[in-house]
């Protein structure tokens, strides 16, 4: 995953005028779209109430899902006893986090209208804590910033849909919540139907974040596309994420290369684009110090929803369900 699931879209002047539908694309995914009341659907596997709507492609809602999922989880006392008696005593754990701006990092975080942070993740971990009776002390940074902060004992924990890999397993420990995925968005013209391989990208442009496993797999296979005797593929990379929607909606940008969840949640609430497909899948997780306690209390705290049905109903919520995972684990196998 890149540092940060998606990067956040802040709002950027443009010198020309934008064609109505670049600015429709624009102004969703810098948060700035209008939010609406929540659907009066219900998700048929929770039965936990109503949850917004969305018709994939339509861009017809934008709405933020408010259902409580999280108030009615309950301590357990087994799982307090795993923490260090540190947090015990404090009933805290610092986390350090990328700050969510607007609706762009949704389904993993956002703003709600008040100002609120929400989303997927935040659901998830506030889950987690009260599972293990605590609570989190928020702290925000950069995806460049927070490993290296948990490492050093800046943050406890570290949240911001950070993939394991092998380079990363090395420093710190992870404690999965999550499968994302590698994926592909493509724009109302991108010329392909779906993508299954890097060659299906031949020829084309694509859009991703730098610093990224998106740029590794990329990178990795630029010469798949000359082996088959075809154009390579070219690559743009954004540390901003609003560019590349416009790049989709002017055709400077034929595909968008991304998390598989954003991506899934983009297409279903920002006209004018479509998910194309994806190619892999990452485990996600928490991020701890290597060796430290936290990363089996976290993750054991995870499987505990994930048997009461808590865990089930928050992916429901955010309207990814069936896409979580049957088992928490500490440090699986990396797959980049």
């Amino acid at each position: 995953m890149t540092t940060a699931g998606r990067p956040h879209r802040p709002h950027h002047p443009h010198r020309h005028r934008i064609p109505r539908l670049a600015a429709a694309l624009l102004a969703a995914a810098t948060g700035l779209a209008v939010l609406t009341a929540c659907g009066s659907g219900s998700d048929s596997d929770s039965g936990a109430g109503p949850a917004a709507k969305s018709v994939p492609g339509d861009g017809s809602s934008t709405a933020v899902p408010t259902r409580d999922v999280v108030s009615g989880v309950r301590a357990d006392p087994a799982l307090r006893a795993e923490l260090p008696a540190a947090v015990r005593d404090s009933g805290t754990l610092s986390l350090g986090t990328v700050q969510a701006v607007g609706t762009s990092g949704l389904p993993h975080a956002g703003q709600a209208p008040d100002g609120s942070t929400v989303g997927l993740d935040v659901d998830l971990r506030d889950a987690v804590a009260k599972v293990l009776g605590v609570s989190w002390k928020v702290d925000y940074g950069t995806f460049p910033t927070i490993i290296p902060g948990v490492q050093n004992g800046r943050f406890d924990v570290g949240q911001a849909n950070f993939g394991v890999t092998a380079a990363r397993e090395k420093v710190v420990d992870f404690a999965t919540y999550l499968d994302d995925g590698q994926a592909f968005l493509g724009g109302r013209d991108t010329t392909i139907p779906s993508v299954g391989k890097l060659t299906d990208l031949c020829g084309l442009t694509v859009a991703t974040s730098p610093g990224s496993t998106f740029q590794q797999i990329l990178t990795s296979g630029a010469a798949e596309c000359a082996a088959v005797g075809r154009k390579p593929y070219r690559v743009r990379y954004f540390t901003d994420t609003a560019p590349i929607f416009l790049g989709l909606a002017n055709g400077t940008v034929d595909v968008y290369f991304g998390p598989t969840l954003g991506l899934k949640y983009d297409a279903a609430h920002i006209a004018g684009t479509k998910f194309l497909g994806q190619i892999s899948t990452t485990p996600v997780g928490f991020v701890t110090r290597k060796g430290s306690p936290l990363g089996k209390a976290l993750s054991d705290a995870v499987n505990k929803l994930i048997a009461d049905g808590t865990y089930k109903q928050i992916f429901a919520k955010w309207g990814v369900p069936g896409t979580g995972i049957p088992t928490s684990r500490l440090n699986p196998p990396a797959t980049f």
